[in-house]
């Protein structure tokens, strides 16, 4: 028998959460942020159980997962969270020229639900103003329920989101509502307001960086596949840029899609 399929696929995949995130992505970064005419922008990241293994390159942050694995020894630390996040940012970013953004460490730290609002003018835009969670188990189930994941394809080599840049402020501040939004629907468990807030982002995403979307290196019609979901469904965004996740959400189930299991602060 073999012992370590038998056992849970913690043993397999690690203990370490995942990451999803929703509307309002890029707002983190600060050649975004410092262009928001109405600061602060909002992002929305969901901290998930290591319940099932995600892609690599698919917007999951596997890549600062794979740190913070190696770094704390397969188990986060039971310590302040804040502290946390600035340690593992500190870790992956150290020598890069281009940094991934704090959600990434923020989203596997933090557990439940969580608006993060950015505003160049704290900490350059690196790290959130302000951080505000939502840990009801009621809000979380409710998320699980109506979130279909729907795996598309993980990014290709030689993918850049960042070839075209049309940093058009009022795009930026729609931007950062959406993620206001996406929080404030997800709170009241809205279903048609939680998919508007996704394709408004995905609006955004398209305006602003049109390479999230379209790319010469991608194959997939991610424009197409968005476009077809969202038609017949409450809303969905990819969980990346050029492609991984398709989140749709729907009050009724989706053909082919998984859920995601929230993790939640149950203290």
């Amino acid at each position: 028998m073999n012992t370590v399929a038998a056992g849970p696929l913690t043993r397999v995949i690690g203990e370490i959460p995942y990451r999803a995130a929703f509307a309002g992505g890029w707002i983190d970064q600060p050649f975004v942020s410092q262009l928001n005419p109405d600061p602060p922008g909002s992002m929305v990241v969901v901290s998930l159980e290591p319940t099932s293994w995600f892609m690599e390159r698919a917007g999951m942050s596997t890549g600062t997962r794979n740190v913070a694995m190696k770094f704390w020894n397969g188990r986060l630390p039971d310590r302040d969270p804040a502290v946390l996040v600035r340690e593992l940012y500190a870790e992956e970013n150290r020598g890069r020229s281009e940094p991934s953004g704090s959600q990434d460490m923020i989203g596997l730290i933090y557990p439940g639900v969580s608006r993060l609002d950015y505003e160049f003018t704290h900490e350059g835009g690196i790290f959130p103003r302000h951080i505000e969670s939502n840990n009801d188990a009621r809000v979380a189930r409710w998320l699980e329920e109506v979130v279909y994941v729907l795996p598309v394809a993980p990014r290709p080599d030689g993918y850049n989101p960042l070839g075209i840049k049309n940093l058009d402020r009022s795009w930026i501040r729609r931007l950062g509502a959406s993620g206001k939004e996406c929080f404030d629907s997800i709170v009241a468990c809205d279903a048609k307001a939680l998919g508007a807030s996704m394709n408004h982002c995905m609006e955004c995403w398209e305006a602003i960086l049109p390479h999230t979307v379209q790319h010469s290196t991608v194959t997939v019609d991610l424009k197409g596949l968005l476009a077809w979901y969202q038609s017949r469904y409450c809303g969905a965004m990819y969980s990346g840029c050029g492609g991984g996740y398709l989140f749709v959400v729907s009050t009724e189930p989706v053909p082919g899609a998984f859920r995601m299991n929230v993790r939640i602060d149950s203290r």
